[in-house]
Parts: C-alpha cells; structure tokens; sequence
C-alpha cells in the first residue's frame, strides 16, 4: 500500500475511533434504523448501495455500527408503528424516505432523522428551509414537483399521438397527490388533457387502468409507496392496455414501463449515507443543509416502444443515459 494511501485510510479510521470505543465501553453499536417505505426486494438496491458508502466510511454491519430494518411494504398505515419502534429501540438515527418522514418526525422530536428521498421537504412541512433545515430531520430532496414538466414533455416527445393523459396516483398520499395536480397543470400547458386515476389499494389499479384505457394514449404514474410497491404489476397492466408509461422508479422501466427521468437514487442512498456518517460522528440535523440531486438519468426501453408501434426520435435515443434493448 501506497504511503499516502496508508495515511488516508489510518486518518478515517481514527475519525472513526472515538465512537467505536465509546460503543464498546458502553456494549451497544451506534445503531441506523432503516424503515424502508415498500418491500425489502424493492429496496434492495438502494439499501445496498447505503451499505457500501457506509462501509466505505467506516461504518460496518455488526463490527461498528448496527442496522435494524422495518418495512412498510408499501402501506403507509404502519409508518406510525414502525418509526414508534425504532424510537422504544432507542436508535441513534432513522433512514425513511417520503411520508415515513412525517411519521417519524411526529413520533420523536429528538432522534436524528435522515431522508435518502423526499418530493417536497419544505411543503410538507418537514424542514423549515433546505439551507437551515432546524429540528432533527435533514436529508435529499427531489423536488419531484419541478420534475413532472419534463416528463410530460418528453411523454409527448415519444407519443406524437398523445392528446390524453392518464395520471395515476394514490390521492391518499399527501405528495403523490401533490404530483398529480402538477402533473395535469403540466399538461394543460401543453394543451393536453389530463384523465385522472385514483387509488388508494392495490386492487383499485387494474379496474382503473381497463376503465380508462380507450380514452388514453398515455399513462403518467405519481411516485408514493402503494406504486412503487406495486410497478411490476403496474407495468403488466400498462402493456396489456398498450399504454406507454411514463415512471419515477428506474427500476419499472427496466421492467418494461417505456421511459424514466428522474434523479439516481441509488446515488442518493450514498448520499444519504454520508449524511448518516456526520450524524454519527456529532453534528446535528439541523446543521446539515438538505441537498438536491444534481444528475437526472433518462431510461428509454426500446424494445417496449417497439412491441407499443412507437418510433423512439433519434434525437430523444442520442439524449438518453441507458437504451434498454
């Protein structure tokens, strides 16, 4: 090893060394509660790439520090419980994303909270600025309602036929719902009209989707835990009724839904993980600005615009950070 390389990772580790010997002396790790808002396998993958900045910081799963992971599975009635839980475990630091936030900042005003995804931190009431967020909660915004404009527009960009939107979302979701008002100012706009599908259950999608496919030649859906549990069926439906799907969950169009625009969230898992590491090393949430992704991923699935009898403009394929083929 490298001299200098030695000196680096001698000066984390001693970075590090001041809570590790007061965890051993005291016989608890810092502890991390992740409630994670859908299911474990949705969140696998920014779970994971969490776990590795941590690691990369110092931070390892039963050596230095604790993990104890709840899950909502998509339903977002059992927020309340599980971040009361974490609260009787006495964590050192909660990881949530959307409305689980909102629970877990009403379920403790002392825990540090940290938010690896939120659409509007400050309209929601979480944070009282990005810059000086106050209290215990901090973390990444997505700013999803600045979002929805782009990807109407690149909706039309692809679907020259497109006159109707359908936009889906589960309105018992403060922000999902939030996104689908944006979303049908956005296409009112453009001079489109905007069909809405509200959910609250799993169940309501499929009858909603067949009840609203003839007069549609698109399909919007809003980001929020029931679909983000829910996009693998919600891409079989859409592609059952020729509806091309635009997502916020990378992973639905990887699964067949036709394009995605949104910012990397596993980037903002690591992120998150380097929040978690000030948090754990002494600084308080509220010293800690909420920060915007700077990078937007744009997915095409070409082979779902071709089974759709869509012609993917050249210039929109030339735009694109991954062509699913």
């Amino acid at each position: 090893m490298r001299r200098r390389e030695f000196i680096t990772l001698l000066g984390g580790a001693a970075a590090a060394w001041p809570l590790v010997t007061h965890a051993q002396q005291s016989g608890k790790l810092p502890t991390i509660g992740v409630l994670g808002v859908a299911t474990a396998s949705a969140w696998k993958p920014w779970v994971m790439a969490f776990i590795r900045r941590l690691r990369e910081l110092g931070w390892i799963e039963g050596r230095t520090v604790a993990i104890e992971y709840r899950w909502a599975d998509g339903r977002s009635e059992h927020f309340p419980e599980l971040a009361a839980e974490f609260v009787r475990l006495k964590v050192d630091v909660i990881v949530t994303a959307g409305g689980a936030v909102i629970a877990a900042k009403q379920a403790t005003p002392l825990i540090p909270i940290v938010f690896a995804v939120a659409s509007d931190p400050v309209g929601s009431g979480l944070v009282a600025s990005l810059a000086r967020p106050g209290g215990n909660v901090t973390g990444l915004s997505v700013q999803a309602t600045d979002l929805v404009g782009k990807r109407v527009e690149l909706l039309r960009e692809i679907v020259p036929a497109l006159r109707t939107l359908a936009i889906m979302a589960n309105v018992g979701y403060p922000a999902a719902a939030r996104e689908m008002a944006g979303v049908r100012a956005s296409a009112h706009t453009l001079g489109l009209d905007a069909a809405t599908i509200e959910i609250q259950r799993a169940e309501d999608i499929a009858p909603a989707l067949e009840a609203i496919k003839a007069r549609t030649q698109a399909l919007y859906v809003c980001i929020d835990p029931l679909t983000d549990a829910s996009r693998a069926r919600i891409v079989a439906l859409a592609l059952g009724v020729r509806l091309p799907m635009m997502t916020g969950f990378r992973e639905a169009a990887e699964a067949g839904g036709l394009i995605f625009y949104g910012p990397n969230l596993p980037e903002l898992f690591r992120r998150a993980a380097e929040l978690v590491d000030k948090v754990l090393r002494g600084t308080k949430p509220s010293e800690i600005p909420v920060e915007q992704p700077t990078k937007f991923d744009l997915v095409l699935n070409l082979k779902t615009a071709t089974a759709l009898g869509l012609e993917v403009p050249p210039t929109l394929l030339a735009r694109a950070d991954e062509v699913i083929e």
